[in-house]
């Protein structure tokens, strides 16, 4: 097939996905067309099969705000034209499944008849998608797509709770590729944070207010005085101003690693002990799967979609949002329990079975091929 994929070309969850779930695609033997603004984070390489297609927005003095998203509906004309692609994937319902619908417009009345599947991912939905401003596209976009899959059974319920959803939702969860995120340790790299007698808590975000982080400092501060431990913050974002501020009030800073945005995660998670994620919300939580597959249990909050990837007593431990208490009181106890530790790490990789990329590459290959006959059939 030759499939178009429209993401953010960032760090958040929703451009990860889509850009691994394209270079799957693209190592199983189809021609994958990525369209963004710019080249998606992880496309970080040359990969047979892939072809980056860059939107360039007009400057023009009439315009106090670039008009992306026209630049955007011109683009995805043009490949989907000139490219003769199967099948549009759109990643994040703003805009790009109001500007997939208008592309699709535009090239059936050029003679060509383009499907479209719309991935919801989380605040598309739960945040930004719900203002006002923006519920009434968000709606009519969803409705009108030829197909519509949600990356939780959560965030499928919240859409149809929101909206007035006619589209049938499909369920197809996030992955995480075990060949590249394992349990294997770098010793050196792990002397570069903590003492061989000391453990490493991890977390890894875009440092927004919703991830609730400097719930993990305040918890930190305590687990500290009892356990030997070293905190990793893997990311960046609005909120790490305030957070360093607050590791220098509290004395934490030689304890607390800031290491920014980091291409090479895996590696860090691999060298870390327990992952921590006390989120406000989360729709699915694949920064905690991913440190699930690196063998490492996980404390985080019961949000969202959280407990469909961390089971509660199995795989690590929930707590209620802002619950700091317990999230002390689930650090202590996992660290101070080494055969506890050892089989919620065993349970952990054991459950990635429903997660792995190869089984979710075929999900999106079957639901790719039943709806471009379904639109077929419509014509």
């Amino acid at each position: 097939m030759k499939i178009g994929i429209v993401c953010y070309p960032t760090y958040g969850g929703s451009g990860v996905v889509a850009t691994e779930l394209g270079i799957g695609l693209a190592q199983k033997g189809h021609k994958v067309h990525f369209i963004s603004y710019k080249k998606p984070a992880r496309l970080n390489r040359y990969y047979q099969g892939i072809v980056f297609h860059e939107v360039n927005s007009m400057e023009y003095p009439l315009f106090e705000h670039t008009p992306y998203e026209t630049a955007l509906a011109s683009k995805l004309v043009d490949v989907i034209m000139n490219e003769n692609l199967d099948i549009l994937h759109v990643h994040y319902a703003i805009p790009h499944a109001s500007v997939a619908y208008l592309a699709r417009q535009i090239a059936a009345s050029k003679g060509k008849n383009i499907p479209i599947v719309t991935t919801l991912h989380g605040t598309d939905i739960t945040l930004v998608g719900n203002d006002p401003s923006y519920a009434p596209v968000v709606e009519f976009s969803i409705n009108h797509s030829n197909g519509v899959t949600a990356v939780s059974n959560f965030l499928k319920e919240a859409t149809e709770q929101h909206f007035n959803i006619k589209n049938d939702i499909r369920v197809i969860y996030n992955f995480v590729d075990t060949n590249k995120f394992k349990a294997t340790k770098d010793l050196e790299l792990r002397r570069c944070f903590a003492k061989d007698d000391e453990k490493i808590l991890v977390h890894v975000s875009n440092f927004r207010k919703l991830k609730r982080v400097p719930d993990i400092l305040e918890a930190f501060k305590e687990v500290r005085k009892q356990s030997n431990t070293k905190l990793l913050m893997i990311g960046d974002g609005p909120e790490r101003k305030p957070l360093e501020e607050q590791c220098r009030r509290d004395h934490l800073c030689t304890d607390v690693h800031f290491v920014g945005k980091q291409d090479a995660v895996n590696q860090l998670l691999a060298i870390s002990d327990i992952f921590l994620l006390p989120s406000a919300n989360e729709s699915f939580g694949l920064a905690a799967l991913e440190a699930m597959a690196c063998g490492l249990p996980v404390i985080s909050s019961n949000a969202g979609g959280l407990p469909e990837v961390n089971t509660h007593g199995i795989t690590g431990l929930l707590h209620d949002v802002g619950d700091v208490d317990t999230l002390i009181k689930h650090c202590l106890t996992i660290l101070s329990d080494s055969d506890l530790y050892n089989t919620m790490s065993s349970n952990a990789k054991e459950k990635l079975d429903s997660f792995q990329i190869n089984t979710v590459l075929e999900a999106y290959e079957n639901y790719y091929k039943e709806t471009i006959e379904a639109s077929l059939q419509s014509v």
